[in-house]
């Protein structure tokens, strides 16, 4: 795929009230993500690299114990293994994910 919408790339509900949409190549991968209010990513950890940028709405995010509210605009560089989590604050919240090396259960 060269070209693409992000309204044309197939949902995939992920945890209850996040949905994920993605498109990648074999070395990088792209996330978009939507949040309902009050919706949960729990602490988790993974091998990949990530940089989550918040596109709309707010994220109360904790990466490594430490806590910040990430808004329009800001985002969050996660080394590999790092224990992370994230709650939505805000409706609508929308928010993007860069990844090295794609995640392969994220090619849906």
């Amino acid at each position: 795929m060269t070209y693409f919408s992000t309204r044309d790339l197939d949902p995939t509900d992920m945890l209850p009230g996040i949905s994920r949409r993605a498109v990648w190549l074999s070395g990088v991968m792209l996330t978009f993500f939507t949040f309902e209010p009050r919706s949960v990513v729990p602490e988790h950890a993974h091998p990949n690299e990530q940089i989550t940028f918040v596109t709309r709405g707010a994220l109360r995010f904790t990466l490594a114990g430490e806590v910040r509210v990430l808004r329009q605009g800001d985002g969050v560089c996660i080394p590999a293994n790092a224990l992370h989590s994230a709650v939505a604050l805000e409706e609508p919240t929308e928010a993007m994910d860069a990844w090295s090396p794609p995640r392969e259960d994220y090619r849906t």
